[in-house]
């Protein structure tokens, strides 16, 4: 008899939330500064957004917030145009997210880039924001709420794929497949109770700034905590070609409707 064949061992992956994981701020509020200057919203919104932000800042993102947060967007954005929204955020990327980027998320990145690990942006906040902000950060693709758009591709106020709790781990498993992960050996990091299905989902669970309902399962389970809190400018650390590439990408990756969602809705068509 033969030997017996060698099943070649399936790779890991790390799986970064965005908003208080990877950046220190809400990508949403981040932004709404832009959004002002470009005659979306006016100083009435902006007012409103300060206080969403201190909210999410100090009191964290439960269900009900994610929710209010994701039907205000929704109406806010509708009649919008969604390519002229892409462009305004991967023109404004650099200056509005760069400076809120934490160093300690960008080095654990590159830690799992080097021991050969995919890594994946797993997010609430909208493709438009997190499929450029993925590439610049080089990684190797992203999950992100899709709006849905009529014909003339504009919003209409509904949502055609919601990012948020077992959704993602949905797309995390289409995505072990389509890789060959094995979730069991991966990694996922978060801050906020909303995500707890993510870090079921894999052996390595990673709680960085946690709010207290997290931070409280966390040590029960004893689960690593960290804290990021360095905030680092990606030019320091990302080179002008490369980063010019990867806005251009990212915004090509936008206009092509690029997403997991997408793919795998024509695959299974």
């Amino acid at each position: 008899m033969g030997e017996p064949a060698v099943i070649p061992a399936r790779g890991a992956a790390a799986f970064f939330d965005l908003d208080k994981t990877t950046i220190a701020d809400a990508a949403l509020f981040a932004f709404s500064s832009t959004l002002r200057e470009a005659g979306f919203i006016d100083s009435r919104l902006i007012l409103r957004a300060v206080w969403g932000r201190l909210v999410f800042k100090y009191l964290g993102a439960d269900h009900d917030r994610m929710e209010d947060m994701r039907n205000n967007a929704l109406r806010l954005c509708k009649g919008w145009d969604k390519r002229q929204m892409a462009s305004l955020v991967t023109d404004a990327l650099e200056d509005v997210i760069e400076p809120i980027v934490f160093r300690e998320a960008v080095d654990e990145i590159a830690a799992h880039k080097a021991a050969g690990h995919k890594v994946f942006m797993v997010s609430a906040s909208p493709e438009e924001i997190v499929v450029p902000l993925s590439k610049y950060l080089g990684a190797d693709g992203a999950v992100a709420t899709i709006a849905q758009t009529d014909r003339a591709g504009k919003y209409t106020g509904e949502v055609e794929f919601y990012s948020y709790g077992p959704y993602k781990v949905d797309a995390m498993e289409a995505l072990s497949l389509e890789h060959d992960l094995d979730l069991s050996e991966s990694y996922a990091y978060t801050d906020s109770i909303t995500d707890l299905p993510m870090l079921e989902a894999v052996g390595h669970p990673i709680v960085i700034n946690p709010d207290r309902a997290l931070a409280k399962i966390a040590t029960d389970r004893g689960w690593e905590i960290r804290t990021f809190s360095n905030e680092l400018p990606l030019r320091q650390r990302v080179g002008d070609h490369a980063r010019t590439g990867a806005l251009v990408a990212g915004a090509g990756a936008l206009a092509g409707g690029a997403s997991w969602y997408l793919r795998s809705k024509r695959s299974s068509s």
